[in-house]
């Protein structure tokens, strides 16, 4: 019997730039499959994430909660055992939803135990995997030994012939020179050669594999399933044809300045002196890790094409709610920068593209919206996709359900700023600027026109958008802007203020019960 709710597919590609698409106007790279997304959805073009670390952001995006409200930082850092996640939501609305690819999810072992929860148990397991069935799990391997022989990907590859028991490292992320003498792909030095394994058997091939697996077992059921690559996150190595398919000339020219090196913040300085930074601040980094950037983005979107013909043939296409985006974008040597974790557009603006099949969204495919939309939106948007009703989760939800745009509804008022943070306590910037562990933190508000950064223990930026795209001058000391200023600090000390805290008991029961103490028994201050 078809399914009548909707399937959803959550494509996540992982340190994906949102100019690095051709939807998104980058003007030598190849994606005709991802462009075709955009052309029968929205394409929101002022997306932002949460965090751009890997952990903190997927943390946010699967709880539709900011990462000062779910407390996950930063990579490694365990989401709370008491935080709902995406699975929480649809699972009670019939859904089955599932993981195949990376979550970059540490468990809460200590509230586990507490709880008496063993991760074993089914329920153990759904809180051990950020709430999703782990249909396959896979964050990325290490290049020693010491990783999981038995990981299904590494059997996998052993299956079809390369040798070792990690075969990750040493076939898809390593190459091999005219000599045959093996080389990392960790190293920026060769990732332009191809790297050792065959493409089919690569991992983006592999996870649309596992997809495809997913969604062949799940048959008329509805179902969720989050598909999140590794690639294009480093090691940039591709397997050829994809590690020859751009050159120097295709890359875009770096978004720097001479002043900005000179003269600093103190912040962005100690990252300059992070040794990615380092690197990607020469021509000669850039212009041998760019073009494989660029052909790993151009291999996922030919998957993302095969598995949209996959579903197309399946009768899935039609009844299947496609989103695609990235957790955080990549520097890749602009403003001096290699990595992501700041502020400036290449790192925390993300890829934002829906696909909603339904004839009620008939009316805005292939359109643009630049309305302000954070990572947080998604969960709300899967809940109503569902049938759910995500207004009745506002207590614990901080993102807005994207339907009403997808749909062409009248919203009478969307949001105004969209927000962004970071703690980098674990790195050598803040051992560099001398700040204590739980001080190391920065946040960002922009209206789409301002962007405005705060610093612990160190002066704020302002940029304008508008005139300044790139992001090249900090106007922040410009007195013409001190109203600007204001206002955005004001915004954010707003936003710190109106956190969901109280998530045990919804707004619904706090506006049925305000007033009603005497009804219900309570006799105090009467005479």
């Amino acid at each position: 019997m078809r399914n009548n709710k909707p399937n959803i597919l959550f494509i996540m590609a992982d340190q994906l730039r949102a100019d690095y698409l051709g939807c998104k106007g980058h003007p030598t790279l190849s994606t005709p499959h991802i462009d075709a997304l955009a052309r029968r959805g929205v394409n929101f073009t002022r997306a932002y994430c949460q965090a751009p670390v890997c952990g903190p952001s997927r943390m946010s995006f699967y709880t539709g909660r900011y990462a000062i409200s779910h407390g996950a930082s930063y990579n490694n850092v365990p989401l709370r055992v008491d935080e709902r996640t995406l699975g929480d939501h649809l699972r009670p609305e019939g859904y089955r939803v599932a993981l195949v690819g990376k979550t970059h999810m540490r468990r809460d072992v200590d509230g586990m135990q507490r709880l008496g929860l063993d991760p074993d148990t089914s329920r153990g397991v759904l809180v051990s995997q950020c709430g999703f069935e782990p249909f396959e799990r896979d964050d990325g391997l290490h290049p020693d030994q010491s990783a999981d022989p038995d990981l299904p990907y590494n059997r996998y590859l052993r299956e079809q012939g390369y040798e070792g028991d990690n075969p990750w490292h040493s076939a898809a992320n390593s190459a091999e020179d005219e000599n045959g003498e093996v080389l990392s792909g960790w190293y920026m030095r060769n990732a332009h050669l191809p790297a050792r394994v065959r493409e089919e058997h690569s991992e983006t091939a592999y996870t649309t594999n596992r997809a495809m697996d997913f969604i062949s077992e799940a048959g008329d059921s509805p179902w969720c399933l989050h598909l999140s690559y590794i690639k294009p996150h480093w090691p940039y190595l591709a397997p050829a044809p994809y590690h020859a398919m751009y050159g120097p000339d295709d890359i875009l020219p770096a978004a720097r300045s001479d002043l900005e090196r000179e003269s600093p913040h103190p912040v962005l300085g100690a990252f300059m002196q992070h040794p990615e930074s380092r690197e990607f601040s020469r021509d000669e980094v850039r212009e041998r890790v760019i073009p494989t950037y660029m052909g790993l983005v151009t291999q996922l979107d030919d998957h993302i094409g095969r598995l949209v013909a996959f579903l197309e043939a399946q009768g899935q296409l039609d009844n299947t709610l496609i989103v695609l985006t990235s957790d955080h974008g990549d520097y890749l040597g602009d403003h001096w920068l290699g990595e992501k974790e700041m502020f400036h557009e290449p790192s925390v603006r993300i890829p934002m593209i829906v696909v909603d099949p339904r004839h009620e969204a008939d009316s805005t495919r292939g359109s643009v919206s630049e309305r302000l939309v954070e990572a947080i939106d998604l969960v709300p948007t899967f809940v109503d996709t569902a049938g759910g009703d995500s207004l009745a989760l506002d207590h614990v939800l901080e993102g807005r359900s994207l339907l009403p745009l997808v749909t062409g509804s009248r919203v009478e008022a969307w949001r105004q700023y969209a927000f962004s943070e970071a703690d980098y306590a674990w790195r050598p910037a803040r051992v560099a600027l001398d700040l204590p562990t739980d001080e190391a933190r920065a946040f960002m508000v922009t209206d789409g026109r301002w962007k405005y950064v705060h610093y612990q223990h160190h002066r704020p930026q302002l940029f304008d958008l508008a005139t300044d795209p790139q992001e090249l001058t900090d106007v922040a000391g410009d007195a013409h802007h001190t109203d600007t200023l204001e206002r955005l600090e004001q915004a954010l000390q707003g936003w710190a203020l109106e956190r969901r805290r109280r998530i045990t008991v919804s707004n619904r029961r706090v506006t049925e019960q305000t007033g009603s103490a005497h009804k219900r028994g309570y006799l105090f201050g009467v005479w």
